[in-house]
């Protein structure tokens, strides 16, 4: 399997992979990195894997097309915060503020990126943690810990031992999406799978979730287009 290249202008790199549940071969680019997977079951060639790929490039192009753009982080550029785009400005004293759409930054410009990307993860941690403690006291099942990393592949998950791990990211979401991600992970700690159980219980905790769900579908690469020079 591995790494295979269509040629073109650009060229697409593309990743195979072959699985047993699989019953056809299938493309999917990820709408959070645009890496190409081409998925195959077992006992279909690996030509005729990649010959399907290749006639489907022009749909494979379209679908990189539509990935946005990197953002710059600067004074003047505009950065979601909680759904909202707030307008990064200079501002005075030592914290950064969030006040009627900017986002007032001290200190100076050469540490601007860094400085706006710790204050977005404490944000995210206070929130998320008031989220989950919220669905895990509605739930009455208590998480073990919560971590935040800047992860691609997922927005949250829940390990078997408790463990509540979300994207810091979801700060820059709108508030009700953050909340439905917390609510998702903690319904883990009741099921763990995607079962029509475990699906009852996240709309239980978060009665409505399904925009919010659509939402990330639609909207959440957009967030990791914003680059903080990490």
């Amino acid at each position: 399997m591995g790494q295979h290249v269509i040629p073109g202008d650009p060229p697409i790199d593309l990743t195979l992979r072959r699985s047993g549940r699989a019953r056809r071969i299938s493309l999917r680019v990820s709408g959070l990195d645009g890496k190409v997977t081409l998925t195959l079951p077992h006992g279909v060639p690996e030509h005729e894997a990649l010959d399907f790929a290749r006639k489907k490039q022009g749909w494979l192009r379209r679908q990189l097309d539509k990935r946005p753009e990197h953002q710059s982080i600067g004074m003047g550029e505009d950065l979601p915060f909680q759904g909202m785009p707030h307008r990064i400005a200079p501002g005075p004293g030592r914290r950064i503020m969030a006040r009627d759409g900017m986002l007032h930054v001290p200190g100076p410009e050469s540490s601007l990126a860094p400085r706006l990307q710790a204050w977005l993860k404490a944000q995210a941690r206070d929130r998320l943690a008031a989220a989950s403690d919220h669905y895990a006291a509605k739930l009455g099942r208590p998480y073990a810990r919560l971590t935040l990393r800047d992860t691609r592949s997922r927005w949250g998950s829940c390990s078997s031992t408790g463990g509540l791990m979300y994207s810091w990211r979801l700060i820059m979401a709108p508030a009700p999406v953050l909340d439905y991600v917390a609510a998702h992970e903690v319904a883990h700690l009741a099921e763990m799978n995607h079962s029509p159980a475990f699906w009852a219980t996240v709309d239980r905790l978060c009665p409505g979730y399904e925009p919010h769900r659509r939402w990330l579908r639609e909207h959440g690469a957009g967030l990791h287009a914003y680059r903080f020079g990490d």
